[in-house]
């Protein structure tokens, strides 16, 4: 069904809207940098329908913030009625063909000012607990129609929209079980060694689980984008679970040599993502006790696999002690490098939070720059050696 103009405006009840908001915030979409897998999404729905603009929008409390905005150079604009505020009402399609002749729309900005826009059409973020978050819609700066075939292809490309935010809230549950895991895993490892062993074993099934519940997710949409995403998502955990395996079945309880597993683990990425790159691991013999080495593959296994995504073709991981008694890792790459105003700190990222929360349980120093021949970026992460992580004689 088509909710057109002859529909009348009612304001969404305080309770409702609180539970929305928290919706919104739950997905943690927010404020975030663009992200290929939306512009795409905005790409197509303006190339299907013949429209010059075509945008993501997130409704906030007071605001409409778009997290792709295709043939608009605006990132948010006030949370104003008669488009994406009103579209949210509905869980159907909100058609205006001439918002001139809308009382909801007349006065929205993008109608009343020089921007002079006429057509609009969006279809609802709908989540899968009854909350609107905000619109896939399509512009333009001249009346037109729209018919029910066009509908539907912005009915889908919305659906696309929800399972690429399904994704990212399903990896980010499945990191915070992964970071409780480790953290249950290194309170034990202080009682002795066969506790270490029993809770490498509970580690070893939480690492399934998860990789079990991606691979259900994975299976439920394999004709979708989403579909992909998530089995690249178990592939990375699975990753991770096959190589502390080899951690749990090593004599060494009380060290691993760093390099080996490293090695190891950057293998089995490279198996995963596939295409032309490369990952060469180096350094000299590091023995970390395996607290340590949990987390510092998952570092690695974050970085590179970011690096290949973003185009490198050649990765280098080396893996130094250093004076004072610390280790250095540095993660090397030809791609096309970081941004000279990035600031970690600042950064909203999932994969950025992840390397930064390890990076303070390691207790380590984290810095970003550009590579030796000012190409690509590199990535150096310093943490002290624990004394007590020396290989078993």
């Amino acid at each position: 069904m088509i909710s057109t103009v002859t529909q009348s405006f009612i304001g969404m009840p305080a309770d409702q809207e609180a539970r929305r908001l928290d919706a919104v915030r739950r997905y943690d979409i927010l404020d975030t940098p663009p992200d290929g897998a939306f512009d795409s999404v905005t790409a197509l729905a303006a190339r299907l329908l013949d429209v010059p603009i075509a945008i993501i929008s997130i409704v906030d409390t007071d605001r409409i913030w778009f997290k792709s905005h295709h043939g608009l150079d605006v990132e948010q604009i006030p949370r104003d009625a008669g488009l994406c505020a009103s579209a949210i009402l509905h869980d159907d399609a909100w058609v205006l063909t001439d918002a001139r002749f809308d009382p909801r729309a007349m006065t929205n900005p993008l109608v009343a000012s020089e921007f002079g826009l006429r057509f609009y059409a969006g279809v609802p973020l709908h989540t899968s607990d009854g909350h609107n978050l905000g619109t896939l819609c399509v512009l333009d700066k001249r009346p037109r129609g729209i018919n029910r075939d066009q509908i539907g292809h912005l009915s889908d490309l919305a659906s696309v929209v929800m399972d690429q935010l399904e994704l990212r809230l399903s990896a980010r549950r499945a990191i915070d079980t992964l970071s409780t895991a480790v953290a249950e895993k290194e309170a034990a490892l202080a009682h002795a060694d066969v506790m270490a062993q029993e809770v490498d074993h509970r580690v070893m099934n939480s690492l399934q689980l998860i990789t079990t519940m991606l691979e259900i997710q994975a299976e439920e949409n394999a004709d979708n984008v989403a579909g992909h995403e998530i089995g690249r998502a178990a592939g990375r955990v699975a990753a991770i679970a096959r190589v502390h395996q080899h951690i749990q079945l090593s004599e060494d309880y009380e060290g691993v040599q760093a390099v080996e597993y490293l090695d190891h683990l950057c293998e089995d990425i490279s198996d995963f993502v596939g295409g032309t790159g490369h990952v060469h691991v180096t350094g000299s013999p590091v023995y970390l006790s395996t607290d340590n080495l949990v987390s510092l593959g998952l570092v690695v296994n974050e970085l590179v696999i970011n690096a290949m995504k973003q185009g490198a073709h050649h990765v280098t991981v080396c893996l130094e002690p250093v004076e004072g008694g610390l280790c250095e890792l540095k993660v090397d790459d030809d791609g096309p490098g970081i941004a000279s105003n990035f600031d970690p700190a600042r950064s909203t990222g999932m994969g950025m939070k992840v390397v930064s929360s390890l990076a303070r349980r390691l207790r380590a120093t984290l810095s970003f720059g550009r590579g030796t021949d000012g190409k690509g970026a590199s990535i150096c992460l310093r943490f002290p050696i624990v004394r007590d992580a020396a290989p078993r004689r």
